[in-house]
């Protein structure tokens, strides 16, 4: 059967429910893009329309539409050759040598790109540009500054239920189903503004009932004061499997977060065969969730949220008691202690990629853990400084490479003569900071693959105190 969503997609920006200024802005953005010529940025939560929005604009426009929406097509070389021959010239093959309209879904998810520079090659796209570029985030904040600067923005907010209902209305009219007006009111409300969900829940329910009544209709209304405390305590000690799911419709988390706090918090009371049961069930929400980021689908968060309730509840095969203290996900507090730890490794590894014309990832994972070994605490000072010159690295960088103090004389003395050593390079037009160095000349005999390997392990595997390598082996 036909995806309904697609099906019933709106074909002009008229037919765009429920967020009637955006949608203005959004014409207004096209209509005079002549004059600003700047990319603009649809955010808002799932469901709400960015998407048809940028599609239906175009399709009033008489546009072309390039679109790159998996997470595997936004490398720099794909950025680059297909959104940027369509933004900069405005040909791209099978097209009418119009105007294009460059529409980029999922721009706040990049991290698994960055290895491969697709963030700064679409922040370089938008500045270039010469064809509009819409650009689809869920969380405006989670991209770049550089980025957001660069763009108009446009939110888009959660549909409606007086808004959702007409649509489910017409399509049920379309379709040929008959229905309770109460039973299109339950799933609007029910779904909390994604119209995309609503929509698609309509499509299930209507694959099996004749007529849709309000009983065909899982009532789960939200409460969203409902806190993530109480629900975790009695997910893990109290409820039945169809208790715990009822009550994760109550907690104001998408299943996205509410993995990762059951995740963090079930190994307080769980243990042995009934841990690793409930574990089972997380990593089928996970696979679920992997499909949703994929697909965009989200009516298989459903999916997700029973694994996530029920089959944790299911997982208990002991008595849990007493009071424990549950807290954040630990992955929460890891990502906001250590974006300035990460934004250190990021800019060490993306220089020594393409000093060594290797990924950034072959660079994190590889070559700089490496480096750090052999220039711990920057004992090897004469290896430190040819490092630093060969990599262009301040201070800062220095001082997560090496676990040395970024403040002290050791490492600005270091800096400072690795200014000074480049400026000789640069004069001798040497090959490379590291060449002629005689420290690293003798590093360099085994430099073979193999040796490395074992000279690493030889180094790792001495004494050295836990807090040697803090703020860097996390991280690798």
């Amino acid at each position: 059967m036909v995806d309904w969503t697609e099906k019933y997609r709106p074909s002009s920006l008229s037919e765009v429910r429920g967020n009637n200024k955006a949608r203005d802005a959004l014409r207004e953005w096209a209509d005079t893009w002549e004059d600003h010529r700047e990319a603009v940025i649809l955010y808002g939560s799932p469901g709400v329309g960015k998407t048809s929005a940028a599609h239906a604009l175009a399709a009033d426009e008489g546009w072309d539409v390039v679109e790159l929406n998996a997470s595997d097509q936004r490398t720099a070389s794909v950025v680059e050759r297909v959104a940027g021959e369509a933004a900069k010239s405005g040909t791209l093959a099978g097209g009418t040598g119009g105007r294009k309209l460059v529409v980029m879904d999922e721009a706040d998810n990049l991290h698994g790109n960055v290895d491969r520079g697709g963030s700064a090659a679409i922040t370089d796209l938008v500045k270039e540009s010469t064809q509009p570029i819409v650009l689809i985030v869920n969380e405006y904040y989670d991209m770049s500054n550089s980025l957001r600067n660069a763009c108009q923005d446009i939110e888009f907010r959660d549909v409606s239920k007086r808004s959702i209902v007409p649509v489910l209305r017409d399509i049920c009219r379309r379709e040929g189903i008959d229905y309770d007006e109460e039973a299109l009111e339950a799933i609007a409300e029910q779904n909390s503004g994604d119209l995309r969900s609503a929509v698609n829940d309509l499509q299930a329910l209507a694959e099996t009932e004749e007529t849709l009544t309000t009983d065909d209709v899982v009532m789960g209304e939200r409460d969203r004061t409902e806190g993530i405390f109480d629900f975790l305590d009695d997910l893990i000690k109290n409820l039945g499997a169809q208790e715990a799911l009822e009550a994760a419709y109550d907690v104001d988390e998408t299943p996205d977060d509410l993995i990762n706090w059951v995740e963090d918090n079930a190994p307080k009371d769980y243990y042995g065969d009934e841990l690793a049961d409930a574990y089972e069930f997380l990593s089928n929400a996970d696979v679920w969730l992997g499909r949703v980021r994929a697909t965009q689908n989200y009516s298989y968060w459903r999916y997700a949220t029973d694994n996530i309730a029920a089959g944790v509840a299911a997982a208990r095969q002991h008595d849990h008691g007493g009071w424990t203290r549950y807290g954040p996900p630990s992955y929460w507090r890891k990502l906001g202690s250590s974006r300035a730890t990460r934004e250190k490794r990021d800019y060490v590894a993306r220089n020594v990629a393409e000093v060594s014309g290797t990924s950034m990832s072959t660079a994190r994972r590889k070559i700089v853990p490496f480096l750090a070994t052999m220039t711990h605490h920057c004992k090897n000072r004469e290896l430190t400084v040819a490092m630093t010159a060969a990599y262009d690295l301040d201070a800062e960088h220095v001082s997560f490479v090496t676990g040395s103090g970024e403040t002290t004389n050791k490492v600005q003395s270091i800096v400072e003569d690795a200014e000074q050593l480049r400026s000789e390079r640069a004069v001798e037009h040497s090959g490379g900071a590291f060449e002629g160095e005689a420290s690293f000349d003798e590093a360099d005999e085994s430099s073979e693959e193999a040796t490395e390997d074992e000279e690493y392990e030889d180094k790792s595997g001495s004494e050295e105190s836990d807090d040697d390598q803090a703020g860097l082996d996390d991280f690798f």
